[in-house]
């Protein structure tokens, strides 16, 4: 039932309540997958099956089919859930109201009114090809209360324990479609014994298809996880341990959020006479953890198309759940034993693909009368210096098409007087606090690339000016001034060639894990460098708190003799300088009470000493 509270004149922007598009472990990062081309969903289709709809809602106008087979019901229950569900990887990119998590997927939706649950898969599995995916929406009584319907759902299981369904959704699977299926509500043990015993009904060659085997549907089966605690001010246990009413077994493949997810429909978080316009942030059960499950395999997809990689099937797209995310953890009565499985990180999901950007160069210029800098692609745009702005020379080089990378939106605040560029488009959207948007400068990356550098970003509230540089020497932690804001990206130096990432030899790893996405470390020879990024707070270590090792490795890299420092990066508490000698080809270097910053992630210069 819809709030009695009227909506505003404009919704406003809900998405930060939204934390499962956070980077994980308390979200699946989708924020993450947005950077990387294709990491939206685009040219992924998804056909959600259920009861009914509102695609004339004002979030979901975009990439939107509507229903294509079945008749939806006029039920404002079906209504909401399905509006729901549809709003968590699909509601559009529009500063209002919620997002997506793989927004430029095409979706549409079949009801089971009219052909039955059976019939409405097989006819989604008819409209999807290879690598798009169907969603299962619906659980139903099972054996345990001998198939009652009951208003705590407890008992109801996933609808491929009925033959007629589990053939659809095999259908389905062999013809190369995802389905990703809810694991129920019913608060079941899905390995019970119970499960092993044929129905009345049931035909004599059924056998079980929750202990899979050689009756196995193929369908990915989701769990539902509690959120973070504190999620819009409530705790439902530990981040990840399975909720009360899930459905838990060994077949269930990956979980996602079962409580706080914030989407369209329902009209608690924002109501009033229209339904077009209704949100809420109490969609619950594992109707909102498949959703999530569904848009992180969209994000994908998508990204695996664009990649021109083979995309997933029924089975990897399990295996590739399974193998990665993170992990279950317990809560009071509720083991990690009882399965639930990981909740997706797309991070870890989405594929490696080398990128060797095309580049062009970003020249940077500075008026002093008003006390701004200024950079642009565009040298027509001031020459060799006009309107006040003296010609500074190329700042660095920077991505000419958008590739692997992401933009970097340019703003003007003339009261001020003061450009201003970002990665983050949430930071002032199409404009805000007197600055105007003026669009895509160029794009950037968000990652480090070998032979890229940071491109730190300062702030001088006195005289209004942000000031960007790939210098760190030039401010420093801050003077003159001006307060170090962090790196705002990373781009390449004013003479390089791009060459994509050397994964074999000469790269710096941390036990199992390479940190600096494959940085080669070369030959370095006096005064030559580069940065190593470990992405955060660094791990405590047996040499002591706070100590974190890693290694240097590849032939040639290093000879004996040599000698190293480590350089402090825009990061409080490392040491200013380690001398290291007597460097084998394999050498081990040790950061001293390294220290995460506030809003800066932990970075090492690696210099070269004289020979």
């Amino acid at each position: 039932e819809a709030a009695a509270e009227a909506a505003p004149p404009a919704t406003p922007d809900l998405s930060a309540r939204q934390g499962y598009l956070d980077a994980a472990p308390g979200g699946i990062d989708a924020r993450f997958a947005w950077t990387r081309p294709g990491g939206l969903g685009a040219g992924v289709r998804i056909i959600d099956v259920e009861g009914a709809w509102r695609f004339s809602h004002e979030d979901l106008l975009d990439g939107q089919g509507g229903v294509a087979d079945g008749t939806p019901s006029s039920d404002l229950g079906w209504r909401n859930h399905g509006t729901a569900v549809i709003g968590e990887f699909s509601a559009d990119r529009n500063g209002i109201g919620v997002v997506g998590i793989c927004p430029e997927a095409n979706v549409r939706a079949v009801s089971i009114f009219g052909p039955g649950s059976a019939g409405a898969i097989q006819r989604a599995a008819d409209l999807l090809g290879p690598g798009d995916i169907l969603l299962i929406e619906l659980h139903r009584p099972g054996p345990r209360f001998n198939y009652q319907n009951r208003t705590d759902q407890r008992g109801y299981v996933a609808v491929e324990w009925w033959p007629d369904d589990f053939a659809a959704i095999r259908y389905a699977t062999g013809r190369g479609v995802i389905v990703v299926e809810a694991a129920g509500n019913g608060a079941e043990d899905l390995d019970d014994a119970l499960y092993d015993a044929r129905p009345a009904g049931f035909p004599a060659t059924w056998t079980n298809p929750y202990r899979r085997g050689a009756a196995d549907s193929g369908a990915v089966l989701v769990g539902a996880g509690a959120p973070p605690p504190g999620t819009h001010g409530h705790n439902h246990g530990p981040d990840r341990s399975r909720l009360d009413f899930s459905n838990h077994g060994a077949l269930i493949d990956a979980q996602g959020w079962g409580r706080e997810v914030t989407t369209t429909g329902y009209g608690d978080l924002q109501g009033g006479a229209d339904e077009d316009l209704w949100y809420t942030d109490r969609f619950s059960g594992t109707s909102s953890a498949s959703p999530i499950v569904v848009g992180a395999l969209g994000c994908v997809q998508g990204a695996r198309r664009a990649a021109g990689v083979t995309l997933l099937t029924p089975a990897t797209a399990r295996a590739l759940l399974r193998s990665t995310g993170s992990p279950q953890t317990d809560a009071p009565g509720r083991p990690a034993t009882q399965r639930i499985g990981n909740r997706p990180d797309l991070k870890a999901m989405l594929p490696v693909v080398a990128v060797t950007p095309k580049l062009a160069p970003l020249y940077r210029y500075w008026n002093p009368r008003i006390g701004d800098h200024f950079y642009t692609t565009n040298f027509a745009e001031l020459g060799t210096g006009r309107y006040g702005y003296p010609y500074e020379g190329v700042q660095c080089q920077v991505n000419a098409t958008r590739g692997g990378s992401v933009p970097l939106h340019r703003y003007w605040n003339p009261k001020i007087g003061d450009h201003f560029y970002t990665t983050n488009f949430a930071e002032l959207g199409t404009g805000r606090y007197g600055y105007r948007y003026e669009g895509v400068q160029c794009h950037v990356e968000l990652r480090r690339l070998p032979g890229s550098l940071p491109l730190y970003r300062y702030w001088n509230p006195r005289i209004g000016d942000h000031f960007y540089t790939t210098s760190f020497a030039e401010l420093g932690r801050g003077r003159h001034g001006y307060t170090l804001e962090g790196i705002q990206c990373f781009v390449f130096p004013r003479s390089h060639t791009p060459a994509p990432p050397d994964t074999t030899d000469g790269d710096v790893t941390d036990g199992d894990a390479t940190i600096g996405d494959g940085i080669a470390f070369g030959d370095l020879g006096a005064d030559e460098s580069f940065l190593v990024d470990l992405g955060g707070a660094v791990d405590d270590a047996p040499a002591g708190p706070g100590a974190e090792s890693f290694t240097v490795d590849g032939p040639g890299a290093v000879a004996d003799g040599d000698s190293f420092r480590l350089i402090s990066g825009p990061t409080d508490g490392l040491s200013d300088e380690e001398a290291i000698d007597d460097i084998d080809t394999k050498a081990s270097f040790q950061v001293i009470e390294a220290t995460e910053a506030a809003g800066v992630q932990i970075q090492i210069i690696i210099k070269g000493a004289s020979r």
